[in-house]
């Protein structure tokens, strides 16, 4: 995911990759043309993905080309952080490669050649530099010599603190499906979610997703079909535990962080029937929808079936319900944001797929939303799910309600109906192979 978070956040910033090279995905080191260092900062509030970013002062595929580059670094640029009065220290990272003390020492040595003026100080020092060496991404096969080095200023971490402060292992209101907290904040990302906008999930279930963009400053409200979920009732999804305690909601679960003042509110809602006023409402909508695996794919029965189950299920405190295909779903989701995102607003959500039938293809399309990015993470040998990100481009218009009936993707994405049974199918296939294979 980290092409697409790191682009969605230069187009959020102001940046872009630089022109001199060409994107190497595969490659742990990215050059990116940032006008300002604030902005650089910024980015580096935001992004899970990446880890440090730095002032570059120069790079080539050789210590030679290095050393080339570093001599042509426009001298004003550097001397501020070179003065006598101030301290610093060196520091060298190799990827895919150990190096001895005595090896990083005669590296730093060489850039003796270098102005500098200050004292080292290698504990708490005003300005850290560091040595960058790609050494590639096969570890039974490290080259003598790195293919790319870099040499530059250290300005700022990314937030990979977070993954490790929002886990769900310690929140207060978990589900069978709360989202892990790394793709959260990535989802947020991938959705440019900023300081005062409103986003919305529709699927909320415990809230996972509005904690990471009320952690960016938006305000944040969702809806769900459950009303247990959505009241905090029920049967508790931990270990050992029987039944929910009164602090366990989605207000609490943004409490905790200290969240609680971006929180709109959650209302127990079938999302097949919107209950919003027409309108542009919300800046990002950012969701996972139930696949029917761990959660069922369900929404309010027909007019006939609601008229004959007047009273309310004292057990769920909804009507009676009836089955909701994927495709449904998300058709649904897409018409939804097409109506009620701003212009420039961002759908991101998840899209289960049989990977065997796989296609680009069957990705559903709406034509108020352009596709931005569709990244994978493989959930088994043969299912996986795709993060679809999508932004507003086109005002919606009556005629574009049911538009996706009549368009090609629409027939090859009902195949998707039956994940469910694909998905198990697999398992159970798994399961038989094991216990045969235990058995020789």
């Amino acid at each position: 995911f980290s092409l697409q978070e790191i682009t969605s956040l230069l187009s959020l910033y102001g940046g872009q990759f630089s022109g001199e090279q060409e994107i190497r995905v595969n490659s742990p080191f990215w050059i990116l043309t940032i006008p300002s260092e604030e902005m650089a900062r910024g980015l580096m509030k935001r992004t899970v993905c990446a880890k440090s970013i730095f002032e570059l002062w120069g790079h080539g595929r050789s210590a030679e080309e290095l050393y080339g580059s570093l001599k042509t670094y426009p001298m004003d640029k550097m001397l501020p952080y070179l003065q006598s009065d101030s301290t610093y220290k060196v520091h060298i990272h190799t990827f895919n490669k150990t190096l001895t003390q005595a090896q990083k020492i005669k590296k730093i040595d060489a850039l003796e050649f270098l102005p500098f003026k200050g004292k080292v100080n290698l504990k708490n020092p005003e300005h850290i530099f560091w040595i960058l060496e790609d050494y590639g991404m096969d570890p039974n096969n490290v080259p003598e010599e790195p293919f790319h080095l870099y040499f530059g200023r250290w300005i700022a971490d990314g937030q990979r603190e977070l993954i490790e402060s929002y886990s769900v292992k310690k929140r207060h209101f978990i589900g069978n499906t709360s989202m892990d907290a790394c793709l959260s904040f990535i989802m947020a990302n991938h959705g440019r979610v900023k300081p005062n906008d409103v986003v919305y999930d529709p699927f909320v279930g415990t809230g996972g997703l509005l904690i990471s963009s009320a952690h960016f400053g938006a305000y944040v409200c969702g809806t769900d079909i459950d009303y247990n979920t959505i009241h905090g009732l029920g049967k508790a999804s931990r270990k050992n535990q029987k039944w929910r305690g009164p602090d366990e909601n989605i207000r609490a679960n943004l409490r905790q962080y200290g969240l609680e003042k971006y929180y709109l509110d959650a209302l127990v809602s079938d999302s097949s029937r919107p209950i919003w006023r027409k309108g542009m409402l919300f800046d990002a909508i950012i969701t996972d929808p139930p696949y029917g695996i761990r959660e069922a794919t369900r929404r309010m029965g027909s007019q006939k079936e609601t008229v004959k189950s007047a009273e309310r299920s004292t057990e769920n405190h909804v009507f009676v319900s009836s089955s909701y295909h994927l495709s449904d779903i998300f058709f649904d989701l897409l018409k939804f944001a097409a109506e009620y995102l701003v212009m420039g607003g961002r759908l991101v959500y998840w899209l289960p797929i049989y990977r065997p039938e796989y296609t680009e293809e069957i990705v559903p399309r709406h034509p108020c939303l352009k596709l931005i990015s569709n990244c994978e993470q493989m959930l088994s040998s043969h299912t996986s799910r795709r993060l679809i990100t999508m932004e507003k481009v086109k005002e919606y218009k009556d005629q574009d309600q049911n538009s996706y009936l009549l368009d090609d993707q629409y027939m090859p994405y009902r195949g998707h109906n039956s994940f469910r049974e694909k998905y198990f199918s697999g398992v159970t296939k798994r399961i038989a192979k094991e216990e045969k294979d235990n058995q020789k």
